[in-house]
């Protein structure tokens, strides 16, 4: 098994189509598939179930996934350390949520290299991030509030209302403001909640608490997802932060009363003297 190996099988995953991920790994569609199969072979087994529409993941393909991206981050941590020690330039690996606001991870790059700090980031869940925090795995991490912080030292970088994410043609689209009564019969397109769980609680019972308790809709974070539930014609709707730009085939409305919030936190081991990573913190606290 080969490290270019795993990336094939993790962009044919995440594209769920051969031919799309092979334009993004800039391959063709037959050696891309070539590769995937002699990754099967060696496993001995169906990484995916291919039809018409697609490839999706067999149980044996899921169960890869994460060890796939793992190995992969490893891989990345190990070339950058490398390339880090050879500058005398200091790494460190941020575990990120997903989902969150694009412009964060731009701003702490920016800053952490002002510190004389390199920054790699994962795209880890906000429930896995305390435990590979813990156990060292992680310098720091974007965590959604809110969330069990004992033992961890924090700063607030991000925090912004929610707002109603909907198709334009939604019969709300047209509003400049949603009230919450006017959610009333929509469901909700929401995320799983063992990923971030404090987060998932607390905006649910923003809605209760303001008389809207909708059906929920899961779906993964991922936009083409979110898109098509949007735009399928049935009630339903999101709840997202102001896109920083206009969202395509999408429209974004303010909730007319006590929104709730997407609040994030930087965060490391508050046993550890990282007077450089503080001070990054305080220069984006909100």
């Amino acid at each position: 098994m080969e490290l270019r190996q795993l990336r094939y099988f993790c962009a044919v995953a995440e594209e769920e189509n051969l031919g799309r991920a092979a334009q993004r790994l800039g391959l063709r569609s037959p050696s891309l598939s070539q590769q995937i199969r002699a990754l099967e072979a060696e496993f001995g087994v169906p990484l995916f179930a291919r039809s018409p529409a697609g490839m999706t993941l067999t149980a044996a393909g899921a169960a890869l996934l994460p060890e796939a991206r793992a190995a992969l981050a490893a891989a990345e941590r190990g070339l950058r350390a490398v390339a880090a020690a050879a500058s005398a330039a200091r790494v460190w690996t941020v575990g990120v949520p997903p989902g969150v606001p694009s412009d964060l991870p731009r701003r702490l790059r920016a800053v952490a290299r002002e510190a004389g700090v390199e920054l790699v980031f994962e795209d880890v869940g906000s429930a896995e991030q305390l435990a590979r925090l813990r156990r060292r795995e992680l310098d720091c991490c974007v965590l959604t509030l809110p969330v069990d912080t004992d033992g961890l030292a924090s700063v607030v970088v991000h925090d912004e209302p929610l707002g109603v994410l909907l198709c334009p043609k939604h019969p709300l689209a047209g509003r400049d403001t949603v009230g919450w009564a006017e959610l009333e019969g929509q469901e909700l397109l929401w995320f799983r909640r063992e990923s971030a769980p404090g987060y998932h609680d607390a905006v649910l019972a923003a809605c209760h608490a303001a008389g809207w308790r909708p059906a929920l809709r899961t779906v993964a974070p991922r936009r083409a997802l979110l898109l098509a539930e949007l735009i399928s014609g049935d009630p339903v709707v999101a709840l997202r932060p102001r896109p920083a730009a206009e969202e395509p085939g999408l429209t974004w409305r303010p909730l007319a009363q006590n929104p709730p919030r997407l609040r994030l936190a930087l965060a490391w081991p508050s046993d550890e003297a990282h007077s450089r990573l503080r001070a990054i913190a305080r220069t984006l606290a909100c």
